[in-house]
């Protein structure tokens, strides 16, 4: 079981390192810089500032980090020695980062999560630009039921097929968004019903959004209903579904039938 300040310390580390990195866009935008400076300003320092604060918060406990070594390389807090902990913090210093790099967008965020037995238990999505941080608690309410025709989140640069088909069998209406974690907060905030997502995405982009999601009661999953599991030695998660519990027994239906198709196909 995590600590009883975890889920405090979750949340206040995405906070702050959000706080920063809407000072540092400003700077930046400010002195002309390039989108490709933004990106790598902003990941680099909510980067640094997020490993200082866990090696002083929580020295003991690994870290997988989109930033760090964590997918193949190094023995100690990050790398492959992870894989033998028990408490594995699994961040994303900046999620979305080419939504960071058009200011004045908001649809990137901050994932801190911690894992422990492949399973999240604390975390907290921070939407800096929103002036939002959802976490696992006080976990959010529960969001009305969805509407008749239910919104399907997309990726505003890749939308996946498997999402524009879930649209079209519900019914639904797409909506095109940014980053993992906004997609994900936009489900756990009542703004869309469902993000499928298919195509490729790593540990870090879905643990953060998942303990949040979870803990407000909404469901996730990989696409075919499995669990989702963290902290493996290769951090290659593919697929993710996030979705309003009134909705799932329709959404499983479209997806198990969608699936089949293409499994059957290929």
């Amino acid at each position: 079981m995590p600590e009883p300040d975890d889920h405090l310390f979750a949340a206040d580390l995405a906070a702050e390192a959000g706080e920063l990195l809407l000072a540092r866009r400003e700077q930046l935008v400010a002195r002309g810089a390039s989108a490709a400076e933004l990106k790598a300003e902003g990941d680099r320092q909510s980067n640094e500032l997020l490993m200082q604060r866990l090696a002083e918060g929580r020295p003991d406990d690994a870290i997988l980090s989109e930033e760090g070594t964590g997918g193949s390389a190094g023995n100690g807090r990050e790398g492959t020695g992870r894989l033998g902990a028990d408490r594995v913090w699994i961040i994303d210093p900046l999620d979305g980062t080419r939504e960071y790099s058009e200011p004045p967008r908001t649809d990137w965020a901050v994932h801190v999560a911690l894992v422990q037995g492949g399973v999240p238990v604390a975390g907290a999505v921070a939407l800096p630009a929103q002036g939002l941080v959802l976490s696992s608690r006080p976990a959010a309410a529960m969001p009305p039921p969805p509407p008749a025709r239910p919104r399907v989140i997309v990726s505003r640069t890749r939308p996946p097929a498997v999402a524009e088909h879930l649209a079209e069998a519900l019914g639904g209406e797409l909506v095109a968004m940014g980053s993992a974690g906004a997609k994900a907060a936009a489900v756990v905030l009542g703004v869309a019903d469902v993000y499928p997502h298919s195509g490729g995405q790593y540990e870090w982009d879905s643990c953060a959004p998942v303990a949040v999601a979870q803990a407000a009661g909404i469901h996730a999953s990989r696409l075919d209903g499995s669990a989702l599991a963290y902290n493996n030695a290769d951090p290659y998660l593919p697929d993710l579904l996030v979705c309003h519990p009134a909705i799932l027994q329709q959404v499983r239906a479209v997806l198990d039938a969608y699936l089949a198709a293409v499994s059957d196909a290929s």
